[in-house]
């Protein structure tokens, strides 16, 4: 199956941030155009992701039984082969990419390498930034806000209104912290055999859920405000139906009994709402490219 191998490989996360970073063009009122940071992007989530599973089934032999990672017991070549491809791409996109991209790149990419690399370790013990207590979905959301929002405004080299761009990173940062808390709901059992302390441990299922419904409905709130101020009605739109969609698969417990409800389901919302805003754009403009 397609989706399954492209899920399994990372490319379709990969993906995902690719489009998401194409919709902060639209929203900073400039036409979607390609340019070197966007395979950086692409290339930089690849690693990321692929070197951080690298590293668990490095250091935990057991995760490799496990269903997460069951594809790279059984295609360790090939996974070994994409570790490679994802770390060599990156190093070429950085070579294409503009210095003020990489200096506001690197920062966000030590974080997620300390999020994913021990930065402690002994025989008997292993730290790494995800096991701070509480802190891994912040981490997670802040990186693919600040990586997908900040690239692509500094690529432009333009001035945009700080409080624009503010309400984008909210917006983002809300958005992806909404649909990260039912993963960490799916590893309690997992967490809770490692002593990581994660939201869904401290306040159940329930209450984190309500969580990233709020999230959710914040995320809906400042989008309305945000988007029919600037009189960009059709990104208000998009947003809208993003919102609205997410909530029901949030929701919805006979998706949540589909095998890839958390990678293709709640990681696919990423590429609705850049598809969503994307095509709004295009109605709009009939333009593109």
């Amino acid at each position: 199956m397609i989706l399954r191998a492209l899920i399994n490989s990372n490319i379709y996360i990969s993906l995902a941030a690719v489009v998401f970073t194409i919709e902060t063009q639209i929203q900073l009122g400039m036409s979607p155009q390609w340019h070197p940071y966007l395979f950086l992007i692409l290339f930089a989530t690849l690693c990321e992701y692929n070197v951080h599973r690298f590293i668990t089934v490095i250091t935990n032999k057991a995760a490799l039984n496990s269903e997460k990672h069951k594809w790279v017991k059984d295609n360790l070549v090939a996974f070994y082969a994409l570790v490679v491809l994802s770390v060599v791409g990156f190093v070429i996109a950085a070579f294409m990419a503009k210095k003020e991209v990489l200096m506001t790149l690197a920062p966000i990419a030590a974080l997620t390498l300390l999020y994913s690399i021990p930065v402690y370790g002994n025989k008997k013990s292993i730290f790494r930034l995800r096991e701070i207590p509480y802190l891994k979905i912040f981490i997670i959301s802040f990186t693919w806000s600040a990586t997908t929002v900040l690239l692509p405004l500094i690529q432009t080299g333009q001035a945009f209104d700080t409080q624009h761009v503010s309400l984008i990173l909210i917006e983002r940062f809300v958005f992806v912290l909404a649909i990260t808390i039912p993963f960490d709901i799916r590893d309690m059992e997992a967490d809770r055999a490692a002593n990581t302390k994660t939201i869904p441990l401290l306040l159940g299922e329930k209450r984190s859920m309500i969580i990233s419904y709020s999230c959710i409905l914040i995320f809906l709130a400042i989008s309305l405000f945000h988007y029919n101020i600037l009189n960009q009605g059709f990104i208000a739109m998009a947003m809208v139906i993003s919102a609205l969609s997410t909530f029901v698969f949030l929701k919805w417990d006979t998706a949540k009994r589909y095998s890839l409800y958390h990678y293709a389901v709640l990681d696919g919302t990423i590429i609705l709402q850049g598809l969503l805003v994307i095509g709004f754009y295009l109605m709009a403009n009939q333009s593109f490219f």
